[in-house]
């Protein structure tokens, strides 16, 4: 059993927390700077924390563009990152300085939100539309900022490709989305073959 405290360092070729806690959802964020300039970048802690409302956050390490905007502006989309967009995707995670367009970049349209100014990516089959509830540094056990940043949004739009509802149920293996795994370079998807199905003891 190979044990270590994080403080002192995992004594491994790779830090493994983020092999473990995998696959993860992507969050593929767009926003816009004041001066509107489009933002697009992929994050690899992100998930849906609540039904209803329905809230989603993302964690940043360091404050970067899609932090900032969405500190300015109160509003971001989180779009649906599939197989098929991994390259346009992966390209959005280049380092670039804040005057560049990423949808531009990585050879992506952007369409027109409904209730939000930052566009979402015409090419994501699923988007929603968010306003920030809360932005905050994370902090370790002593209080000390960790150079982190959390951003949480409620969702107040939902965008979905009809191919994708099938008798009113979202088809997430049809959707195919790309997950992020560990490593430096990682992703997964699912299949049918992984496919397990479970009822809760008290749904039965």
């Amino acid at each position: 059993m190979h044990s270590y405290s994080p403080r002192d360092g995992h004594g491994l070729a790779h830090d493994p927390l983020n092999s473990i806690v995998a696959p993860r959802p992507i969050g593929w964020v767009s926003t816009v700077a004041q001066d509107g300039t489009r933002n697009l970048a992929p994050y690899s802690f992100f998930n849906l924390l609540n039904y209803r409302p329905p809230i989603v956050g993302f964690s940043s390490t360091g404050h970067k563009d899609s932090v900032t905007n969405a500190e300015s502006t109160g509003e971001f989309v989180w779009n649906l990152a599939t197989r098929a967009l991994a390259e346009p995707m992966n390209e959005t995670s280049a380092s670039v300085g804040p005057e560049v367009d990423e949808f531009a970049l990585a050879g992506l349209t952007p369409e027109a939100s409904a209730l939000v100014r930052p566009p979402r990516v015409a090419e994501s089959p699923v988007a929603f539309e968010c306003r920030v509830t809360r932005i905050q540094e994370l902090t370790d056990v002593d209080e000390r900022g960790v150079g982190a940043w959390l951003v949480l949004g409620e969702v107040v739009q939902v965008h979905i490709d009809d191919s994708l509802l099938v008798d009113g149920v979202f088809d997430t293996l049809a959707a195919d989305p790309l997950l992020r795994g560990g490593g430096p370079a990682d992703y997964f998807t699912i299949s049918q073959e992984s496919r397990l199905r479970m009822t809760r003891p008290d749904a039965r």
